[in-house]
């Protein structure tokens, strides 16, 4: 168990009787001294230190972590710490040097589902916006698993969260993006916008647009593939990300180097689009005023599309609904690539900040107990003196 953590109430009293202000401060004695450190200390870890804990379970046997009470919700604590760890780049990138990224893709093929969907987790935050272990994990041969998780795995939430991975691993990466054609990702892709899962169809989605946008050569794979008529169908999902991220693929395939309707890959599908961007457009009349400010970006995409395949202003203009009363900014660039998140992409345009191999502690996971008799394998078991369990962050 645990030890209970510092007296943060007495330290906080202590601080405000020796800093009220109407007094000079006074020297700390020695034992004050001692006291303050030792508190300040419990409460934080030496990171790279706490990585080589994890990677070490991470290299152990299961039969072996079963035997000293690990259970697989452990493991997804324990990977849970590490993604904390890793959202600085400079952490990220000393994973591969302490040992941990070849055991942690080797974590993409555990047997329990949880396992594989928080190592690819890991993976994306690794990866994000980070080109060096964006190569490491190429190197590694990573997007091999991620691939097979994505599309054969029985676990949508696994499907999911390697979409994601491959997303973060692909994007700004040159040899990702040949090696997923190669792999036939665009198949995969295509399947994933054919899930009931709209969170799958989302990912799917926003990576078909980043692809479309930044591979001209790859709307003739798109369009001998179907998607098309795929996004053309979930251009009228009820869940409204699922429509603007159709919309804006249709957007970027009729837009093809600024040609008009008759020349776009959407040719075949003239009327039948027509008549979606119709529906829309009644949609968005019907619409009260609060719903059609939180659909300011379908409006502008639903106007562009019509005005790229017809080459006229969507009647959302003459009816006042295309800019509303108050919305004086200019539109949005829907058909703009979509940016990073914006804490890496802020740390990668900063490479000399380094976070420091301290953090605020957090209670590890119990890693390993003591062994049974009957277990020669001894692992050494990582000592925390206390804090709060890490939470599950969105994703």
């Amino acid at each position: 168990m645990a030890k209970e953590g510092p007296n943060w109430e007495g330290l906080l009293k202590w601080s405000l009787a020796n800093a009220d202000g109407t007094r000079p401060p006074r020297q700390l004695s020695e034992e004050d001294r001692r006291w303050f450190m030792e508190a300040m200390q419990a409460q934080t870890i030496d990171v790279i230190q706490r990585m080589k804990e994890i990677t070490l379970v991470m290299q152990t046997p299961d039969q072996v972590l079963e035997a000293h009470g690990v259970t697989s919700a452990d493991i997804e604590d324990m990977l849970e710490e590490l993604q904390e760890h890793v959202e600085s780049i400079d952490m990220a990138n000393d994973l591969h040097s302490i040992g941990g990224l070849a055991p942690l893709l080797g974590h993409l093929k555990n047997s329990h589902s949880g396992i594989r969907a928080k190592a690819a987790e890991v993976v994306s935050t690794i990866v994000q916006n980070n080109p060096k272990s964006q190569q490491l994990v190429m190197e590694a041969n990573g997007l091999e698993p991620l691939l097979n998780n994505f599309t054969s795995d029985p676990d949508v939430t696994v499907r999911t969260k390697a979409l994601g991975a491959i997303s973060s691993l692909i994007r700004h990466n040159k040899p990702g993006i040949a090696a997923f054609r190669l792999a036939n990702g665009y198949a995969g892709l295509r399947d994933a916008l054919g899930s009931e899962n709209v969170r799958f169809q989302r990912k799917a989605l926003n990576l078909v647009h980043y692809l479309l946008h930044e591979n001209y050569s790859d709307h003739n794979i798109v369009t001998e593939l179907g998607f098309p008529r795929i996004m053309m169908h979930l251009a009228s999902s009820e869940d409204a990300e699922v429509r603007e991220a159709a919309l804006r693929g249709l957007l970027e395939l009729a837009r093809e180097r600024g040609s008009g309707i008759s020349n776009s890959s959407l040719v075949e599908d003239n009327e039948k689009l027509k008549q979606i961007l119709q529906d829309r457009i009644k949609g968005i009349s019907v619409m009260s005023p609060d719903d059609l400010g939180a659909a300011k970006e379908e409006r502008h995409l639903v106007d562009s599309l019509w005005n790229a395949c017809y080459n006229e202003p969507s009647s959302l203009q003459e009816n006042g609904l295309l800019v509303l009363p108050g919305e004086d900014a200019p539109p949005p660039d829907v058909a703009s690539k979509f940016f990073e998140p914006p804490l890496r992409a802020w740390a990668a345009a900063n490479p000399s900040t380094n976070q420091g191999s301290k953090s605020a502690k957090k209670e590890a996971p119990l890693l390993l107990g003591m062994g049974s008799p009957s277990t020669t394998t001894q692992v050494e078991r990582s000592t925390n003196s206390g804090g709060d369990a890490p939470g599950n962050p969105q994703t």
